[in-house]
């Protein structure tokens, strides 16, 4: 390393090495990997890839879009025909079956109409055929298994590898591993429901024992302050000048404050986080302001209609123009240096459903969220790929799990972790492809044997992003904890 004295003689290394320094005290000796990163990015390595990376990486960036309330792969994209041929039909698989809050009802086939679509001929319904023209860029992965059927539990095995709260999310794992694309913006950017969050709320995305720096940056699209706290009201007494003061100042006692605590990440993960926020007051804006987009953008996501209010009731324009909505924003992001944003479509627990979660009528909730994840979502594969940004864009769509073959009453469907869907799409993934079966009901995998798990998804993911996910630990209560617990496989199955 170098001297001090080196290092002034050499502004640039000299700010390199100072974050290095504070990546080890916080973070521990894998930090090297986000310190690789940046110097990869100030130029200050003569690799030609960060050698922090364990592979050579297939994507440099990550969508994860995630149902909350569980979204029915058996009304989606895992086609089921003895559902129709014993539809109304006592439902027996054989075997004892507990639910989440009902008995068994009647075999449930799906009330919508199924097609093939793409080369692939991969069947989807009606709901989601949007999706239809990107099947042959899109990996399905239909035996996909949970560990629980409560909804907390299930999403937080999902987002953070574990069911219990305290462990970081996937993008926190992500930000810490490969450091920040950008100055100017977060480096995992998270995007709710705009009705609020799912379950867990921001547990879902903390950063939890990794330095506080690597947690997610909630922002609503389409709301009138889409960043909470950024600027001050248009009422208040802080003016530009007051606030510059102000955060010189604050810089000042806060330098002073770091330098006695040196073994401490907690200043420096807030101090680095006012420094960010007041970038993002210069481009954040900017990043946000889809009315810039061009007429044929915004037809592609559906924002070229011209309502200005919504009925109280849930519908399809409204779920298509607040998913889009993230989804273009997503985009935006991910341009301008974002390195992981997570999209969510529903909120918490609530009546009327405004989630995935349809105990009581599956057609009234599903339809309208279904079809606006669909066309947000093909609308951001089909952007991507027309900008040249699919290769190394790794798109993740998933759910705490799936439902049920059976009918809850006569028209809901129960929790069903035996069994449900995800797909990948982009950043190296072999398109128009399937992985996995579910059985011949969609009630458990195919082969009981050999299930997919999320630690095999999130493995997959940290491998296209050039990480073996065994080797990205932090020690914590004195276990090497990672993202992929003591589980997980690449599924080299879906790369191409």
């Amino acid at each position: 390393m170098n001297s001090p004295a080196q290092s002034r003689g050499n502004p640039a290394l000299g700010q390199a090495l100072g974050r290095r320094e504070f990546l080890w005290r916080s973070g521990g000796g894998l930090g090297g990997i986000a310190l690789a990163g940046m110097l990869g990015r100030d130029r200050l390595l003569g690799a030609t890839r960060p050698v922090g990376l364990h592979h050579a990486p297939r994507a440099k960036r990550v969508v994860q879009l995630f149902m909350g309330g569980a979204a029915s792969h058996l009304d989606l994209f895992d086609h089921k025909p003895l559902l129709a041929q014993r539809h109304g039909e006592k439902w027996d698989p054989g075997e004892t079956v507990e639910l989440f809050q009902s008995s068994p009802g009647n075999t449930f086939q799906s009330p919508w109409e199924w097609a093939r679509h793409g080369q692939c001929g991969q069947p989807l319904t009606s709901i989601v055929s949007e999706l239809g023209q990107c099947v042959d860029d899109m990996a399905f992965i239909h035996n996909v298994v949970g560990k629980t059927g409560v909804h907390s539990q299930a999403t937080y095995l999902q987002a953070t590898g574990f069911q219990r709260p305290g462990f970081p999310g996937i993008g926190a794992w992500v930000s810490y591993g490969l450091g920040s694309l950008n100055d100017n913006l977060p480096t995992f950017v998270v995007l709710p429901d705009h009705r609020g969050y799912a379950s867990n709320g921001p547990k879902n995305w903390s950063a939890a024992f990794l330095p506080t720096v690597n947690q997610g940056t909630t922002l609503f699209p389409g709301r009138a302050n889409p960043i909470a706290d950024l600027h001050p009201p248009k009422s208040s007494f802080v003016t530009q000048d007051s606030d510059a003061d102000t955060q010189s100042l604050l810089a000042k006692f806060n330098r002073a404050h770091a330098e006695a605590r040196e073994a401490d990440s907690r200043l420096d993960a807030r101090i680095k986080s006012y420094e960010l926020a007041a970038r993002m007051q210069l481009s954040a804006p900017e990043a946000l302001d889809t009315a810039s987009e061009p007429a044929h953008i915004k037809r592609l996501y559906g924002l070229d209609h011209n309502a200005q209010s919504w009925p109280k009731e849930i519908n399809e324009l409204e779920e298509i123009d607040y998913f889009s909505r993230k989804c273009l924003v997503a985009r935006r992001l991910l341009e301008r240096g974002v390195r992981f944003v997570q999209v969510w479509s529903g909120n918490d627990n609530g009546f009327p459903r405004r989630n995935w979660d349809s105990h009581e009528d599956i057609r009234r909730d599903h339809g309208p969220l279904a079809r606006g994840m669909a066309r947000g979502s093909a609308a951001l594969i089909l952007d991507l790929k027309q900008r040249g940004m699919l290769d190394d864009t790794l798109i993740l769509w998933t759910t705490e799990f799936g439902r049920m073959p059976c009918a809850q009453g006569s028209k809901g469907r129960d929790h069903n972790p035996f069994v449900f869907t995800n797909w990948l799409a982009g950043g190296g993934v072999r398109g128009g492809v399937t992985h996995g079966e579910s059985d011949e009901w969609g009630f458990r995998p195919a082969d009981r044997n050999n299930p997919t798990s999320c630690h095999d998804i999130h493995a997959t993911l940290l491998h296209q992003l050039g990480i073996d996910h065994e080797q990205l630990t932090v020690r914590h209560d004195g276990i090497d904890r990672r993202l992929t617990d003591v589980h997980g496989r690449v599924l080299r199955e879906v790369l191409a």
